[in-house]
Order: structure tokens, then C-alpha cells, then sequence
């Protein structure tokens, strides 16, 4: 399994709830590659709860959203958007389980849409909820002009 380094969190101003380690409201996600697989681990912490114990769905769907676009970065070497996420929530993911788990794969690539699986695990290791997140991406020259995007090698020193 390789860690993945975030080279966006460098650049001024950069403050992505997801994955920015700076912005004090964020979730500080990190990711690994491990094949084609992405994989992220995460403490959950009370403040982004729903009901109590029960870790909120929006933040279940914010986490599946962000692995996926790291897919994109990372897998198919350009930046996309987010045009469609279809959400499954399974089970409760309850906060006291401890480490949760998110892990997303590329399914299919059709000319610049590209569909992403993610699925969330709690700290059992049970499926609890899972995502098909489909992303407008961006032909790689405008994603290095209009994104900024540093190419999938930055992801991977």
C-alpha cells in the first residue's frame, strides 16, 4: 500500500474540506493506493454526528464524493467534477466502532465520464454504505491549465 501525498496542501489558500490537513472544519482525509484500488482511513469524531453515536449521512456521502475524485486525479491522471452521486446508506455507522474505512475503484470509463465505486466501512469492517459517484473529467491539458492540476506522479513522491 502506498500513502498518497496531497499536493494541492501547499498551495495558498487551498482549504478543500475533504482533504485540505489545514482547514480546522475539515475531515484531514488521507489516502493510500493499494493496486487500483483507493483507500482511506479515518477517526470519526463526535461533532460530525447526526444522531447520537451515528456518524452523519452527508459526511458518509462527503468522503465517498472526495475518494472518488481522488480516483480521478490519481488513477486517470486529470481533475473532473462531480455531476451525479447515488448514495446507499446499509447501516448506521456508529462512531464508537472507531476507524472507519473507504475504499473506491474505477468501474468503467466512457469517453470523459468516468463511474467511481466507493463503498464505507465501519470499524467492524461492515459494509454500511456505498456510493456510484459518475465525474465530468477534464481533458488533461485543461486540467493542468484551468485546475491547476500537478499530474498523477505529484500524488505518488
Amino acid at each position: 500500500m502506498i500513502k498518497l501525498k496531497n499536493p494541492y496542501a501547499e498551495y495558498p489558500g487551498y482549504s478543500c474540506f475533504g482533504c485540505s490537513p489545514t482547514n480546522p472544519s475539515g475531515l484531514h482525509m488521507e489516502f493510500f493506493k493499494e493496486g487500483d484500488e483507493l483507500i482511506c482511513k479515518w477517526d470519526p469524531v463526535e461533532h460530525y454526528q447526526g444522531f447520537h453515536d451515528i456518524l452523519h449521512g452527508g459526511i458518509q456521502a462527503t468522503m465517498m464524493d472526495e475518494i472518488a475524485s481522488w480516483v480521478v486525479f490519481v488513477i486517470l491522471d486529470t481533475a473532473g467534477v462531480t455531476y451525479q452521486l447515488s448514495t446507499r446508506f446499509r447501516k448506521p455507522v456508529h462512531i464508537s466502532k472507531g476507524l472507519i474505512t473507504v475504499r473506491a475503484t474505477l468501474v468503467k470509463k466512457q469517453r470523459r465520464i468516468a463511474e467511481i465505486e466507493a463503498r464505507l466501512y465501519d470499524g467492524d469492517k461492515v459494509l454500511c454504505a456505498e456510493s456510484q459517484a459518475n465525474y465530468f473529467i477534464m481533458p488533461h491539458e485543461k486540467a493542468v491549465s484551468d485546475f491547476h492540476f500537478p499530474g498523477k506522479y505529484a500524488f505518488l513522491k
